[in-house]
């Protein structure tokens, strides 16, 4: 379960002042629900899931994670519960290492550093099965160095590297913003089947309508860092593709 009650965040912008990026926002998002977040730039899409992740300290409300505030915790003590995937594909992966040697530190993300074994057999077959779910072939390809590989191809891995570790909550910011319509249409496919399968909560961020009608239980519609619009599963199901364009007419 996410809580937001009655987040407010404001940025200073110079000499305008300062931006409402979230104005008393509150939504409620139980275990195992895949949500879209769609609107204009600007509209507080970004500084939603920002709030959550903790890269900023909010100004008002409160924000729960499994029923925890999580409002004083640092972003690297809430990554127990989350994982995140970013627009660019060159983030969150080290390039200079193999891909097993990043899937290696995804896997100890959220635990406690010591000195304990590596990568042996086990942890080897683990990746290749999970990787294996891509459809990829990458599986193959578990020693060459992670900066080799397409952006696609990286991005692609991001994801499975998302459900090495403990974290039940996926963050989905424009994961495929950057990547090619057939490379962007992989991993949206991808990254929907490991949601389901793994009964995870996401969010997701996009400009991509057609992705926002097809992915997803519930979508929401912010504007000046307001939620203007909510549609449950039933509700999203029955809106149709000229209806979601409509919005933005």
């Amino acid at each position: 379960m996410i809580t937001y009650h009655n987040v407010s965040k404001r940025f200073t912008s110079g000499s305008q002042g300062f931006t409402q990026a979230l104005d008393r926002v509150s939504l409620r998002i139980p275990r195992g629900e895949f949500v879209v977040l769609v609107g204009a730039n600007g509209s507080g899409k970004s500084s939603l899931l920002n709030a959550l992740a903790g890269s900023f300290r909010i100004d008002e409300g409160d924000i729960c994670i499994e029923e925890v505030r999580v409002n004083e915790q640092k972003d690297f003590q809430r990554s127990r519960w989350l994982a995140r995937i970013f627009q660019n594909p060159l983030s969150g992966t080290a390039p200079e290492l193999s891909v097993l040697d990043n899937f290696r530190l995804a896997a100890l993300r959220t635990r406690p550093k010591g000195l304990r074994l590596g990568i042996n057999a086990r942890f080897k077959e683990t990746v290749r099965e999970k990787v294996a779910l891509l459809g990829m072939g990458l599986e193959n390809r578990l020693s060459q160095a992670m900066g080799t590989l397409s952006g696609g191809q990286r991005q692609a891995l991001t994801l499975v590297m998302a459900i090495m570790d403990e974290a039940k909550i996926l963050l989905l910011d424009e994961p495929s913003a950057a990547l090619d319509p057939r490379s962007a249409a992989n991993l949206m496919e991808k990254a929907d089947l490991i949601i389901r399968e793994y009964g995870l909560t996401a969010i997701l961020i996009t400009h991509d309508l057609k992705d926002a009608h097809r992915y997803g239980h519930r979508l929401v519609q912010m504007q000046a860092g307001k939620i203007i619009r909510d549609l449950d599963a039933a509700q999203k199901q029955a809106l149709t593709l000229p209806e979601l364009y409509g919005w933005f007419a």
